[in-house]
């Protein structure tokens, strides 16, 4: 039987081959829908002068979004994704982009307390574990620095409960999972006295999105 370490990378060779294939059309079939919830959580991140982590950066379309006086390292699983980030960093003369680099958010290559932010826009519904990705997002921010997450929370019923169902159809081989509860990262938060909620708010198109900000003691 595989392990846990196994298991996630299994997981994870599976959602990096379904980004490969939907690298040329990510864009256009997300970002409208997710446009809000990254301008928020840029917003958040922002830092003037500081150092922030984009994690799950993909195609870099909140990468405009920050300040340009924040420097800014992106990291993602999909080299394909990867790619056309740094096409957008070009395009648009992004020079606070400090580098966009192909890593695994359950396994950072940073060493303790590097930035003043990690910002994790959509990523905690994709991957395997995301206790071990917030553990690994905590460890890279310095004391008094800001973790900030927009993520779906699953509905049960209702207009949200509907577009979940219709996001979840078009990106269930991405690693999306519609049904996922605010517990997962309330007990993360419960079970780390270092990690302090700041904010919790709904975010357009109808509340579908949660922003969640936390800052590490």
């Amino acid at each position: 039987m595989a392990g846990r370490e196994g298991l996630a990378a299994i997981e994870n060779a599976h959602v990096e081959e379904a980004y490969a294939r939907w690298a040329p059309v990510y864009d256009l079939v997300f970002a409208a829908v997710m446009r809000p919830g990254r301008k928020a959580a840029a917003a958040a991140a922002s830092r003037e002068g500081g150092r922030v982590l984009d994690v799950g950066v993909g195609t870099g379309l909140e990468l405009p979004m920050f300040s340009a006086a924040t420097r800014l390292v992106g990291v993602d699983l999909s080299e394909p994704m990867l790619q056309r980030a740094r096409d957008r960093v070009t395009r648009r003369g992004l020079g606070n982009v400090e580098g966009l680099i192909r890593m695994d958010a359950m396994n950072l290559a940073f060493p303790d307390a590097t930035f003043d932010c990690a910002v994790a826009p959509y990523v905690l519904t994709v991957v395997p574990d995301p206790q071990a990705t917030l553990d690994e997002l905590a460890r890279v921010v310095k004391p008094g620095g800001e973790i900030v997450l927009v993520n779906h929370v699953g509905a049960e019923t209702g207009p949200i409960a509907a577009i979940e169902s219709w996001l979840g159809a078009r990106s269930a081989e991405l690693g999306w999972r519609p049904e996922f509860p605010w517990r997962v990262l309330g007990d993360w938060i419960e079970r780390r006295p270092d990690i302090v909620l700041t904010e919790r708010r709904k975010l357009a198109p109808l509340g579908l999105f949660t922003l969640a900000r936390m800052t590490r003691r």
